[in-house]
């Protein structure tokens, strides 16, 4: 078949190779247009659109996919589909009747439950054990549109968003370029998905990202999980921000049992109270510094020597 992939941030760059490698052809990139990133927020192009270029395909970066140039450019291209991954705007209803298979997109979660922009977020913020990715074609509702096909994937005990999706992505992709393979031979057809069991995940803000220490340990690790890489799980200390990495439950910890948000600096180790028993920090970052092990950390504000609360 011939394609038009939408695609924009490095998790869609695995399904872009997987449909550069397949049977089909890349007629051209759909792309978030250029954004600034990096230290010095200098205005560049998104992974997609890079590897895009690298391959010699064609790149377009609508402001919004409704602009009539990027419509005309569109009708002129006549992809039979539009696979999609992460592209990060909604295709109005004029556009998505253009290839005649439609826009199968490829989401990370086990739908219906998860719709929305941070699936992999969510399943391990709220302890799902296992999660996956489902092709389906896009329609007008939000992640709503009938299923083709479907791969399981255990979230462990140490995932955070990023290795999930990490892996996602890439056992994703092949199953988006499977799911290709059957639609051109008439072997799948989609289906409607169930009723029940929707949920929904909206993106993670920097608010969402503030720990809570009189949360039970478990949740304090979730959130945290869950928040590495980004938006970056943090919490304040003296009227500043320390970005957190991810931490792991205490089975043993000192006499008295630190309250909730209280310090306790050992000599090889620093352990915060929680609702529950204490969790051990790993690396910390404070504003403007580098990312560092907690124990340095405490060690250069010589917070051994002195009370401390987090929050």
């Amino acid at each position: 078949m011939r394609l038009v992939f939408a695609g924009t941030p490095e998790a869609a760059v695995p399904t872009l190779d997987a449909l550069l490698d397949s049977r089909h052809e890349v007629a051209a990139v759909v792309t978030r247009p250029d954004a600034p990133a990096g230290r010095g927020l200098r205005l560049g192009p998104s992974p997609v659109a890079r590897r895009a270029a690298e391959a010699g395909v064609e790149v377009l970066r609508p402001a919004r996919p409704r602009d009539p140039e990027f419509v005309a450019r569109l009708r002129e291209i006549a992809p039979d589909c539009c696979p999609v991954t992460a592209y990060g705007a909604l295709i109005p209803d004029h556009v998505l009747e253009i290839p005649a298979q439609g826009w199968v997109n490829l989401h990370f979660s086990l739908l219906p439950a998860w719709r929305g922009a941070a699936p992999v977020q969510h399943a391990i913020l709220h302890g799902d054990e296992v999660t996956g990715a489902t092709t389906f074609r896009l329609v007008r509702e939000l992640d709503a549109g009938p299923t083709f096909g479907v791969l399981t994937e255990p979230v462990l005990p140490y995932d955070t968003a990023g290795s999930l999706l990490e892996r996602l992505s890439v056992t994703g992709a092949g199953l988006l370029v499977t799911t290709l393979d059957m639609i051109e031979t008439g072997e799948l057809e989609a289906r409607s998905q169930p009723a029940d069991g929707v949920s929904f995940a909206p993106k993670l803000t920097t608010a969402d990202a503030e720990v809570d220490w009189k949360l039970p340990a478990g949740a304090v690790d979730r959130l945290v999980r869950a928040c590495t890489p980004a938006p970056g799980a943090w919490t304040g200390l003296d009227g500043t921000r320390i970005k957190l990495g991810p931490v792991v439950s205490a089975d043993a910890s000192p006499e008295p049992v630190p309250g909730p948000g209280e310090l306790r600096v050992l000599r090889d180790r620093v352990l915060v109270g929680t609702g529950t028993q204490p969790v051990q920090l790993g690396e910390v970052q404070a504003d403007g510094k580098r990312r560092m092990p907690a124990t340095d950390w405490a060690r250069g504000l010589r917070l051994q020597d002195r009370q401390a609360v987090l929050g």
